[in-house]
């Protein structure tokens, strides 16, 4: 087994398949299995799996599998398509050997993925691709999967502590308690989405995380497309494990500092359990912004660590050092 990043322009197909050919020819291999996290596109299509029975190469997008029971399906996709490399060939209608199928359960498990066309000169025989909105919605769980959005909260180590620290104060803050007891559900909805957003976004645009193409091809706006999708799902994953963190530990912070004659002197109403629960909502959202302001504190770089998976931290600074020459 061999791991090396690709290098920029690995999103387009050819390349890839050429690079994989030009390495098992190299290292003399019978068949080359190529997995990668990138998200391949062909043609106006989201790429799955890329065969070629005469060289022996099998090329498949991780993110085409989606994001649950992934090492399992990798599993499966990659041995059937070995079964089918190994086994014999089929002959085209010029007479020349075609890659066969892979059999039916792997297309199942791959499903919405279908056979799709390939262009001329390229390299590989047989292509399966994922279209329609149930395959876009696959890939950006695989792509969403890849970054693991749930080493955001703990990457982002300054914020967090701004979230803290401002929950802890507006817990006991009179004015807080009156604001939370007055507001009803819809309002606390709103001011849940309004934070979660502000936070979202904030992070998004201070560390520069929108992706913008240099290319202005149909391809490439597709592509900005899905990472920023992939980018705003991760982020908002990530933002939703730490607003949930927070309310747990306001309502915990409430419980052990909170006087009930305090409070009901304060707002007229007895501090019940609604009330416990409607105050550790409220100063959730509350602590969220304040956790916007404080990931202010943070380094890009460390926010693009939170945010991305390595692989595709090391991808993005390829392409801006491109960009950039």
């Amino acid at each position: 087994m061999v791991s090396e990043p690709f290098t920029s322009g690995a999103e387009d197909p050819p390349t890839l398949m050429r690079r994989i050919m030009d390495r098992g020819s190299a290292e003399n291999w019978d068949i080359v299995v190529a997995l990668t996290d990138l998200p391949l596109h062909s043609h106006g299509r989201r790429l799955a799996v890329n065969l070629n029975h005469e060289h022996g190469l099998v090329l498949l997008s991780l993110p085409s599998l989606g994001g649950l029971r992934l090492q399992t399906r990798a599993r499966r996709a990659v041995e059937e398509a070995v079964l089918g490399m190994a086994g014999p060939r089929t002959t085209g209608a010029e007479g020349t050997p075609r890659s066969q199928p892979l059999p039916g359960p792997s297309v199942k498990r791959l499903a919405p993925a279908r056979p799709g066309r390939t262009g001329e000169g390229e390299t590989d025989e047989l292509r399966y691709v994922v279209g329609g909105p149930r395959g876009y919605l696959r890939v950006l769980a695989g792509m969403v999967r890849a970054n693991r959005p749930w080493r955001l909260v703990p990457g982002l180590s300054k914020a967090l502590a701004a979230a803290l620290a401002t929950g802890a104060v507006a817990t006991v803050n009179s004015t807080v308690w009156t604001l939370a007891a007055s507001l009803s559900t819809p309002r606390l909805v709103i001011a849940t989405v309004g934070s979660v957003a502000i936070m979202i976004g904030w992070l998004i645009i201070d560390a520069e995380l929108w992706y913008r193409s240099a290319e202005s091809s149909p391809e490439a706006r597709q592509r900005a497309r899905l990472y920023n999708a992939s980018t705003v799902v991760t982020v908002g994953i990530g933002v939703l494990v730490c607003y949930a963190g927070l309310m747990v530990i306001n309502w915990v912070w409430a419980l052990f500092l909170l006087n009930d004659q305090a409070f009901a002197s304060v707002t007229r109403t007895p501090l019940d359990a609604e009330e416990y629960l409607t105050l550790a909502w409220f100063v959730a959202s509350i602590a969220t912004v304040g956790g916007a302001l404080g990931s202010g504190l943070e380094s890009d770089d460390a926010i693009r660590a939170a945010a991305y998976s390595k692989r595709e931290q090391e991808r993005r600074r390829r392409l801006q050092n491109d960009h950039d020459d």
